[in-house]
């Protein structure tokens, strides 16, 4: 991938002259501002930029940007990037999809690129509902949740994507709330610099269909004590008063608070992001008091383009042909008259 040398860029070279039309309120807005203000600081040069979108309010996405983009097909965003970044290699490949359009109609192709591991990045806009359309229940909507489509309420219990994507083998997985845009956009540089699929879960709040979604977690009254951002190498600590932590206590994760029972700061978890074995990372995705925020995995593997480069390379050396027509005249050839 080419960096960028000469050139300096700011957020206003990244936005597009169209419209933003999405409803007041949403965090769709937090969330095209971070990417903008993040792609500075990047590297990459914007004309190697490309956002691919399938279908749902976050995938007007590619319309904002300066870049190159595709709003594409219903749950097929993973699969038309997949062909862009390999027939691409140099370009940074950015997904941007929702929850229902990700996991709904496009669940086979979300899972499938997490586990091919192609060097793109994925931003699921996750506001547990179908906004474009008007507020059907989606895959990650609560059990119970009245919607237009559920209106005595919902009886299918939802996805956690994060859960979803540790078990089909993602890499790198992290979550944060639609209302951080500083930790948003540092988030957004570390998935860039990753090789291989990464996947960022956002919490999009959307205040026409499902207000207050994520309040209970994202409400700057409580963030503090209910939320715990992770961080690779740090203790697992959070609180207003710094003063509780994660500790593993047999196969279960509990909150212990510093100073109670003989509690110090080195009993505390240190998360390890980068670990192999996805076993931690998957119960820290399911964790939900306090809810894990921040970079939960993190881990560095071979990636599908290099699979198939090193296959590639393999059946050239171990191959008698070097040219096309070598092959063609291999065998028995016959003249048609």
């Amino acid at each position: 991938m080419e960096t960028t040398v000469d050139k300096k860029y700011t957020f206003k070279d990244f936005t597009s002259d169209q419209e933003v039309r999405w409803c007041p309120g949403c965090d769709d807005y937090v969330i095209l501002r971070s990417m903008q203000k993040a792609l500075p600081e990047m590297g990459v040069d914007r004309e190697n930029v490309v956002f691919i979108s399938g279908i749902g309010c976050s995938s007007r996405f590619p319309y904002y940007m300066n870049t190159y983009g595709m709003h594409s097909i219903h749950g097929r965003a993973p699969a038309i990037a997949t062909g862009v970044k390999l027939a691409n290699p140099e370009l940074s490949v950015w997904v941007i999809t929702g929850d229902g359009d990700a996991m709904a109609i496009g669940g086979n192709h979300f899972i499938h690129v997490l586990r091919r591991n192609v060097d793109l990045n994925i931003i699921l806009f996750n506001n547990e509902i179908y906004g474009l359309t008007k507020g059907q229940f989606s895959p990650t909507s609560l059990v119970g949740q009245k919607t237009k489509s559920s209106p005595y309420g919902n009886t299918q219990p939802p996805f956690q994507p994060g859960e979803l994507a540790i078990g089909a083998q993602a890499r790198f997985f992290a979550r944060i709330g639609g209302n951080t845009p500083k930790e948003m956009t540092s988030m957004f540089i570390e998935a860039e610099k990753f090789k291989g699929t990464s996947l960022i879960e956002v919490l999009q709040n959307c205040p026409i269909f499902n207000d207050g979604a994520f309040a209970e977690y994202t409400d700057k009254k409580v963030r503090a004590d209910r939320q715990v951002y992770v961080e690779h190498g740090k203790p697992m600590i959070f609180g207003t008063d710094r003063d509780k932590g994660i500790v593993l206590n047999g196969l279960k994760l509990e909150v212990v608070t510093l100073g109670e029972d003989g509690v110090t700061e080195d009993d505390i978890l240190v998360h390890n992001a980068k670990e192999e074995d996805p076993t931690l990372h998957q119960m820290l995705a399911r964790l939900k008091n306090p809810l894990v925020t921040g970079i939960i995995r993190s881990f560095d593997d071979v990636t599908l383009e290099e699979r198939k480069d090193d296959q590639t390379e393999q059946v050239k050396s171990d191959s008698k042909f070097e040219r096309t027509a070598d092959l063609f005249f291999s065998g028995d050839t016959y003249q048609v008259i």
